[in-house]
């Protein structure tokens, strides 16, 4: 497992219609961090995660994943340490069965017969899902918390270092929503999630970097950006909802562990 799994040194990339996406990005994150990538719409969150795993090339700068550059000669071995999770689940499943989907990144490998399978069925199993129960099923008809979770299978089963996650939650009702949570705090990888969910991002990433304009503001504690609504809210972002509710029930106190305690009774 390498130290720094990614490395982003002066990274520039400016857009055909002169947008300029990121300017001047530098980054470092270790072998197990989970961190959140948080921003407005537009802040470059999307193209800096493109860049991880060569999707798109750096411009200016350089970007170092493991002990690979970012160049098109080392795409294939990035995109094997590199697994990403696009936000609409619909775009990585496209195989008439789930096992399909699941099995055709290590198939591209050349895996065969029982070291495919074995790999296969631990993918579906981290995400727990049962191979018998799903594996012949199509996509089209499962839920969007079930979607979500065969494409992170589809991930894993290429046994990459990174995990590369953009807006694990969206479109997830609370009850994906908190398996979601669940599982992502269960698997042994490097993570860095792009989301609007600063609640999910408080719960899962101890470190939280602040994009805004295709600039890092902030890159630190998540408790110390999401206890800062004034900064939040100049970057377009909203507070935490357990952290603006000002009531709650006792037995939900450590969500407002900053609330003095005769309110809670008010």
């Amino acid at each position: 497992m390498h130290h720094n799994p990614i490395r982003i040194k002066n990274l520039s990339y400016t857009y055909p219609d002169g947008t300029q996406a990121l300017k001047k990005i530098n980054l470092s994150i270790e072998a197990g961090e989970r961190v959140a990538l948080i921003g407005a719409n537009g802040s470059g969150k999307s193209t800096l995660q493109f860049h991880l795993n060569g999707i798109t090339l750096p411009q200016e700068g350089e970007v170092i994943i493991g002990e690979w550059l970012v160049v098109p000669e080392n795409l294939r071995e990035i995109r094997n340490f590199v697994g990403l999770v696009f936000q609409n689940p619909d775009n990585q499943l496209f195989m008439p069965t789930v096992w399909e989907d699941v099995a055709f990144g290590p198939m591209n490998l050349g895996l065969r017969d029982e070291e495919l399978k074995n790999r296969v069925l631990q993918a579906m199993t981290a995400v727990d899902i049962d191979p018998e129960w799903f594996g012949q099923r199509n996509t089209d008809n499962l839920s969007g918390g079930e979607k979500k979770r065969i494409a992170i299978a589809g991930v894993l089963a290429m046994n990459p270092q990174v995990l590369v996650l953009d807006e694990p939650s969206a479109q997830l009702d609370p009850r994906s929503r908190r398996q979601l949570i669940d599982l992502l705090q269960t698997l042994p990888f490097t993570q860095l999630i792009a989301t609007h969910d600063l609640d999910l991002a408080l719960e899962l990433c101890s470190r939280t970097i602040v994009l805004s304009q295709g600039q890092i503001v902030f890159d630190g504690q998540t408790e110390q950006v999401m206890n800062d609504s004034e900064f939040l809210l100049a970057h377009a972002l909203e507070p935490p909802l357990s952290y603006s509710r000002p009531y709650c029930l006792i037995e939900h106190a450590p969500i407002c562990r900053d609330v003095p305690m005769e309110r809670l009774y008010d």
